[in-house]
């Protein structure tokens, strides 16, 4: 630190290229464009395995909200849930990768945790949470002007900046938190290394998974859950919805899982019966909003996993 050049840890970058007309004539809301498209290293083999997921499952706990704050956002949990909502519509619009979403809704529920009350500007929190969770996960970052965009300039962009600082300064700086994303390239990898499905099915599988486990980020019941076992019982949700197994493959499925992720198999499968009622719930809001006349018929019918979450109202 005393090499003859300043080294500094705040968040000093600026919005470079904010002025730039081109950028200035894209209308509202269509920040999704950020950019050429990335080129992605393809998955590797010898970064996956039974080695990793026992690594994950060891450092989960670390990144736990407290058990306090679980308690509290459980009895009361339309506020918490409405900035998750808010979180997921911004990353969506946005066009951020998958991990953005669950990574801030755990920075937020860490930073929570450690003060029990929200701040002036929720919504500050919220975006402050997603920009953070953007450096650390994305090349071509979400930029703070189209946050502050996305809340209806409620809050100035120096309010952002100074929010994520504070946010970063609670946290001490350790924000590479364990999610439900990270656990199910895992999971799929070792059900492929088993033979247990093929490359399609476990491409739609990742895509089902993705969307119940964001499912469970926003609804505050899985707010205590480990990780690994919101991760293993949204694949196992996703694996009943496709219907492509008969009962003896899902049952033999479940067990993996179960033990991929440690936990016993009822708890798996309670969890996982949990996703398909909050799912249905969701499901069913849905057909409140614009009825039909097959209602109760679909009502009583387990739901297919949807492809993308925006099938679901959340």
């Amino acid at each position: 630190m005393d090499g003859g050049f300043p080294v500094s840890l705040w968040c000093e970058e600026t919005e470079e290229g904010q002025s730039q007309e081109p950028e200035q004539s894209e209308p509202q809301g269509q920040s999704n464009t950020r950019g050429s498209p990335q080129l992605r290293a393809a998955w590797d083999p010898s970064v996956s395995g039974h080695r990793v997921i026992q690594r994950l499952l060891h450092v989960e706990e670390r990144y736990m909200p407290s058990l306090l704050y679980i308690t509290l956002i459980q009895r009361d949990p339309e506020r918490r849930e409405e900035l998750a909502k808010w979180a997921l519509e911004v990353c969506c619009d946005c066009g951020c990768d998958e991990a953005v979403f669950p990574l801030s809704a755990s920075l937020m529920d860490r930073y929570l945790s450690a003060y029990l009350s929200l701040p002036v500007s929720p919504y500050c929190l919220a975006a402050g949470c997603i920009l953070i969770a953007s450096k650390l996960t994305e090349c071509d970052t979400v930029t703070a002007d189209a946050l502050c965009a996305a809340a209806d300039y409620s809050f100035q962009l120096s309010n952002l900046q100074e929010m994520e600082r504070i946010i970063l300064a609670t946290l001490r700086w350790d924000t590479a938190a364990v999610t439900p994303q990270d656990f199910l390239p895992h999971f799929l990898a070792s059900m492929e290394e088993r033979g247990e499905s093929e490359q399609k099915l476990l491409a739609t599988l990742r895509r089902h998974s993705d969307t119940l486990a964001a499912l469970c980020v926003c609804d505050s019941r899985f707010l205590g859950a480990p990780p690994s076992l919101v991760a293993a019982a949204s694949l196992n949700c996703a694996l009943r919805g496709l219907g492509s197994k008969g009962p003896a493959q899902l049952a033999v499925m479940s067990e993996m899982l179960a033990e991929l992720c440690q936990t016993d198999l009822a708890v798996l499968q309670c969890y996982s019966d949990m996703i398909e009622f909050a799912l249905r719930q969701r499901l069913s809001s849905g057909l409140q909003q614009s009825p039909t006349e097959k209602d109760e018929e679909v009502e009583n019918e387990r739901p297919g996993t949807p492809t993308d979450m925006r099938e679901i109202d959340f």
